[in-house]
C-alpha cells in the first residue's frame, strides 16, 4: 500500500505549509460525485486521526482516511503548471476511466 507524491507535488506541499506557518501534510481522499463516479478531495492535513494511513514520500507526509485508502492506494499525485493554470494531478492504476478534467475517475 502506498501514495506517492512527484518531486514537484511533494515540492508543492512543502511550500504551502511552511508559508500556512502549520499542518503536518497532504490530505488525500475521495467522495462519490463527479462526472465519473468519484472525485479527489485535496486538503492541507492538519492532525493524523486514529483510522488514518500515513505515507511519506520526498519529506513530506501523505494523510489518506480509511474510506478513501482502498480507492486511492498505489496513485502518484503530480503537481502540474501550464501557463496559468496549475493543479494537482492523479495517476490511479485502480481507475478505469477518468472524465476530461482529470478531476473524478471510475473503477
Amino acid at each position: 500500500m502506498a501514495v506517492t507524491l512527484s518531486p514537484a507535488a511533494a515540492e508543492r506541499v512543502r511550500s504551502f505549509l511552511a508559508s500556512r506557518g502549520h499542518g503536518v501534510g497532504l490530505r488525500l481522499g475521495v467522495k462519490r460525485t463527479g462526472c465519473s463516479g468519484y472525485a479527489y478531495v485535496v486538503n492541507y492535513a492538519e492532525d493524523v486521526g486514529p483510522g488514518d494511513t500515513v505515507f511519506e514520500d520526498h519529506g513530506v507526509k501523505v494523510v489518506v482516511d480509511s474510506d478513501s485508502m482502498a480507492l486511492v492506494d498505489g496513485t502518484e499525485v503530480d503537481f502540474i503548471k501550464q501557463g496559468l493554470n496549475e493543479a494537482f494531478k492523479f495517476k490511479n492504476p485502480k481507475a478505469r476511466s477518468e472524465c476530461g478534467c482529470g478531476e473524478s475517475f471510475s473503477l
